[in-house]
């Protein structure tokens, strides 16, 4: 029989500030929500688990990370959009906070910090652990209208109209364009693009979600995880994205300090390195990360 793993087993992968380090601990988050129970049962290894190829239970854990761990009560996603894990989302946030301690060493905390979160989605994840942890201001761009009425909703049940705005961004084509106003200043660029080119290569990328997860997608369930097309691919796929963003930036240099993103493809790395390369970018930074069995990585420039 498998051996059964203790709460208190941390997570070594994960960022020292992130509050997922330690095994989801099921009877505390029941009680945080209690819709969660249904979904919680005794896996393989002998310990409470959920099916994470279920989407409604996916869900269901999201919402109660988010009320034990950052004070969001109210929760919920239209049906097909991105259900994303939170303990990654967070890691991404302390990285991105740690290009912005400064001599001091002092946490960088507090409204005066602007972030853009570049494609927020229907979830708003990275704005509401970014304010909580941090107390950071947010502006979240995206493109899609459902997208966006999603994550204001979110934020207006929440009481987080203060401190986390939605801005539509209507072309496909611009990413700061039209997102970053004459004059305005943003401490920090956060972006998760969208990783694959195509919908077949989107498709493929989730029967590989599948298989890791043991499942057949003959099952007839939904991705987990979801996703609409903006969120899961674009022409180009990560690599065209972050191409188109690293020459936009440069237009922008003077009204952000870091611009970052997720890169989830190692081989991406090389395009956007030569194209920085023919910029004047004062430093380039790659922080690796992993979680679990996934590793990613954060791609971060300033002009600066």
């Amino acid at each position: 029989m498998p051996k059964k793993k203790s709460l208190f087993e941390e997570k070594d992968s994960f960022h020292p500030r992130n509050r997922h380090r330690l095994r989801y601990n099921f009877p505390e988050l029941i009680k945080a929500c209690p819709e969660l129970a249904e979904y919680v049962s005794t896996n393989q290894f002998q310990d409470l688990s959920i099916d994470f190829t279920d989407p409604n239970a996916v869900k269901a854990l999201n919402k109660a990370l988010l009320k034990q761990f950052y004070n969001i009560a109210l929760w919920d996603i239209p049906d097909g959009f991105l259900c994303p894990p939170i303990p990654g989302r967070a890691d991404y946030i302390h990285y991105a906070a740690d290009l912005l301690i400064g001599e001091d060493e002092k946490l960088p905390k507090g409204k005066h910090i602007k972030v853009l979160d570049i494609g927020v989605g229907a979830n708003c994840i990275y704005p509401l652990i970014g304010h909580y942890e941090y107390g950071w201001t947010f502006v979240g761009s995206e493109i899609d209208q459902l997208a966006s009425r999603s994550a204001t909703n979110i934020i207006e049940a929440n009481g987080l109209s203060k401190f986390i705005s939605i801005r539509r961004q209507r072309s496909s084509d611009q990413i700061f364009t039209d997102i970053i106003h004459s004059g305005e200043k943003f401490s920090l660029i956060i972006c998760n693009p969208p990783f694959h080119s195509s919908m077949k290569e989107a498709a493929e990328g989730t029967a590989r979600k599948w298989k890791n997860l043991g499942k057949d997608k003959k099952d007839g369930i939904d991705l987990n995880f979801g996703g609409k097309n903006a969120e899961l691919w674009c022409e180009g796929g990560e690599e065209g994205f972050l191409l188109r963003m690293i020459e936009e930036s440069a237009r922008f240099a003077q009204s952000v300090q870091w611009f970052t993103s997720l890169v989830s493809k190692k081989e991406t790395l090389a395009a956007c390195y030569k194209v920085l390369e023919t910029l004047e970018v004062k430093e380039v930074r790659t922080i690796d990360m992993k979680q679990g069995q996934k590793s990613s990585r954060m791609l971060a420039w300033t002009f600066i």
